[in-house]
């Protein structure tokens, strides 16, 4: 089990709490700008989305950062060492889901670092929309690594030498 931000965007009123929590958090000032969790209105402001790093398995900013800058906190985030990071944005490319943020003031990258285990957005949520909760991980490859290694191995013994580099791509529906 791992604690992780769970976003209810059903449950959103748009009342931007989480943002000055967060704000208030990571820079000591109500300053939503600095916010490391945003709300994205839909639908001319009829609903509302709160969004926010993931923390996902794979790490892309951590992966592309060249100077080690980020590393994983006691809370399991990916967090930005001020100290090491050179503000050279590679992070922020790198992110799929532009939940990397650079700040022109000090010319570093910053994101979510879970307040260190304890989330303010979470705390200062009315409605639930943002929960920190224990949740089993989930391997979202499993089922298709499982069934590309039958396939590949199926492939090496049937003739062609073994060799990977001559087995077909995968064909298979998922």
């Amino acid at each position: 089990m791992t604690k992780v931000l769970v976003l209810h965007p059903e449950r959103c009123t748009g009342c931007l709490r989480c943002e000055l929590a967060c704000s208030y958090m990571q820079t000591g000032t109500y300053h939503p700008a600095k916010s490391v969790i945003k709300v994205s209105p839909f639908e001319g402001h009829t609903s509302y989305a709160p969004y926010t790093c993931t923390q996902c398995a794979e790490g892309w900013c951590m992966t592309a950062c060249p100077v080690g800058a980020i590393t994983i906190n006691v809370a399991g985030a990916k967090d930005v060492i001020d100290d090491k990071c050179v503000g050279c944005k590679l992070c922020t490319i790198a992110c799929p889901y532009g939940t990397m943020f650079y700040d022109t003031s000090t010319r570093k990258a910053f994101k979510c670092n879970l307040c260190g285990g304890d989330p303010a957005c979470a705390h200062a949520c009315p409605t639930a929309a943002i929960e920190y909760e224990d949740v089993a991980t989930q391997d979202w490859l499993g089922d298709f690594a499982a069934e590309r290694v039958t396939y590949v191995l199926a492939r090496s013994n049937g003739g062609n030498g073994g060799s990977p580099s001559r087995v077909p791509p995968y064909k298979g529906g998922r």
